[in-house]
């Protein structure tokens, strides 16, 4: 099962871009999501900036 917000998660986006390696969207989006910080944020009705990685870790690169 994938998470429900995968599609629209800016993680995707730079997977698909080749800033971010597979790891992240097997662990977090295709695995384990209710573990990524993302998915709790945006569950509770908050925002977080597309550079949050899903262990809640700021990449700045990402945004370059």
């Amino acid at each position: 099962m994938e998470c429900k917000w995968f599609w629209i998660c800016p993680i995707k986006r730079f997977w698909e871009e080749g800033k971010l390696g597979s790891k992240w969207v097997e662990e977090y989006c295709k695995g384990y999501w209710n573990k990524c910080k993302r998915y709790k944020i945006v569950e509770e009705g908050g925002l977080c900036p597309d550079n949050m990685l899903p262990n809640g870790k700021i990449d700045k690169s990402l945004l370059e």
